[in-house]
């Protein structure tokens, strides 16, 4: 009884569409009606079910707005996506799931161990209307080891831990040339280019509204066989193009 009467406070409509763009402004988006329209669906069952399960500790619609969605797409002011990508550790689905709203065409596979955050990435997909969505239950290391052929156009993380872990074997995933993003404070983004591998970094994207928060962007090297995560020193870098 008591979680129906939380979601029971919660409208049929927690924001506008004018509001919806008011709070995505200062990340550059300007996205049609039937992409906000989404949106406000997503977000209203993120609300919904945050009552039940832990997807997220932030409760307002206004700072899911701002914190999930709009620090999610911002990507897509940078990037056009094409082809498949995967997300590693999507919790509730940002910022991989949400990159199916400004990329409607893009083939996306969440990775997220946890069982009901898995049935609310499906739920999600399913009354947002997205299409070419698998959510799958392994850790990266697991999927990497039963899917070593399943390169990727690129890769996505944000705010996921062990980073030295996680880029090579995220890099397993690419194709030559694919790209990754990962979410980050600005010091953690320092720890990993300092680091000679198999991903050329690119410079930090600083998101909007963020005191340290920034988007950097690699490329899998061609030139290193990602099957050896330490990699050899390699000349030039970063050899990465936006």
């Amino acid at each position: 009884m008591r979680g129906r009467s939380q979601a029971s406070t919660i409208p049929s409509t927690v924001l506008s569409e004018t509001r919806v763009r008011q709070l995505l402004e200062p990340f550059g988006l300007s996205l049609p009606s039937g992409q906000v329209s989404q949106i406000i669906t997503y977000l209203e069952l993120l609300l919904r079910w945050n009552q039940r399960i832990n997807l997220t500790a932030i409760r307002t619609p206004e700072e899911c707005i701002v914190r999930h969605f709009g620090e999610s797409l911002f990507l897509a002011q940078h990037e056009e996506l094409r082809g498949s990508l995967v997300d590693i550790g999507s919790g509730a689905g940002f910022p991989g799931l949400a990159l199916k709203i400004p990329f409607p065409e893009l083939a996306v596979t969440l990775l997220e161990p946890v069982a009901k955050k898995r049935v609310f990435l499906k739920e999600a997909a399913r009354v947002c209307g997205f299409s070419q969505v698998s959510v799958r239950p392994e850790r990266l290391e697991e999927f990497v080891h039963r899917e070593p052929a399943a390169p990727f156009k690129s890769a996505t993380s944000r705010a996921v831990g062990r980073l030295e872990r996680l880029v090579p074997q995220a890099v397993q995933c690419l194709e030559p040339g694919g790209s990754i993003f990962l979410w980050l404070t600005r010091d953690q983004g320092v720890g990993v280019t300092s680091r000679e591998g198999v991903v050329a970094w690119g410079d930090p994207l600083p998101i909007p509204l963020s005191r340290s928060g920034v988007i950097l962007p690699g490329k899998r090297r061609v030139d290193v066989a990602a099957s050896n995560p330490a990699g050899a020193p390699v000349p030039d870098r970063r050899l990465y193009r936006p």
